[in-house]
């Protein structure tokens, strides 16, 4: 139980690779916040399985991209928990279109809630953990944090400011004993992802040098790792959770 005694806050956390978050944050000890936005059921049921295993957990709606609504998710968090030690910035959206054909508002949705989400919550979180001499931050980017994604120019920009707001978070909060990093998913097969193509797993499959996409699992491990006590010295990094399929580029023979 190597987080035994700890407390997270997972946002975006009613399904795919927060719910796996989540779970496995609860099985290493750790009591849990379950963040959602619309989707009140898949919350109850990931505070259902961490509850299931002995941990202490609640759901909390709010939109991270709105400041209020952030501001009563910590009010109510910190009011549960006596502090938080672990934020994992999960939440967050996309928006499939061409550059010259995306509208102003889905811009503005995407960067809200992936861009802004994540720096209210860090400002927040880190406010909290300050006081307390100690924290973990993680942010959950994207295998665009490397390449570019066509189509999706918004979640692509989004995640690229993400990983130069991690660098930025780390420098400035590490004399608090606070560390921030970015893990990276690469092809992950989730409720989202099974909706782009027909075969996810076996067009992604052939491209990704491990052989088979990646699952929740596979990211929350990740984080995991970053969330423990050994893993103090590691800060202001981005953590490629892709099989390989990112490091690879383009070759003609």
């Amino acid at each position: 139980m190597e987080l035994s005694g700890k407390t997270a806050l997972v946002t975006g956390a009613s399904k795919g690779i927060g719910r796996g978050i989540c779970l496995k944050l609860a099985a290493l000890g750790c009591d849990v916040a379950v963040n959602y936005n619309s989707d009140p059921s898949g919350a109850e049921q990931v505070v259902d399985s961490a509850r299931a295993v002995g941990r202490r957990a609640f759901p909390v709606q709010a939109s991270v991209a709105e400041s209020a609504q952030v501001r009563a998710m910590f009010d109510r968090v910190l009011s549960e928990f006596a502090g938080l030690d672990i934020l994992v910035n999960n939440a967050g959206t996309q928006v499939w279109a061409p550059l010259l054909e995306l509208s102003e508002e889905d811009w503005d949705r995407v960067i809200d809630t992936n861009l802004k989400g994540c720096f209210l919550c860090t400002q927040l979180a880190a406010r909290a953990m300050k006081e307390r001499g100690k924290g973990r931050i993680v942010n959950i980017g994207s295998g665009c944090n490397k390449v570019a994604f066509p189509n999706l120019v918004s979640y692509t920009a989004s995640k690229g400011g993400m990983e130069q707001f991690t660098k930025v978070a780390a420098a400035e909060l590490g004399d608090c004993g606070i560390t921030v990093n970015c893990v990276a998913p690469g092809a992950i097969l989730i409720e989202r992802t099974e909706r782009e193509a027909a075969d996810y797993a076996g067009q992604w499959s052939k491209l990704t040098p491990i052989g088979r996409v990646g699952h929740p699992p596979d990211v929350a491990e990740a984080v995991a790792f970053l969330c423990r006590d050994e893993s103090e010295f590691i800060t202001g990094q981005t953590l490629m959770v892709d099989g390989g399929l990112f490091t690879r580029g383009p070759w003609a023979y």
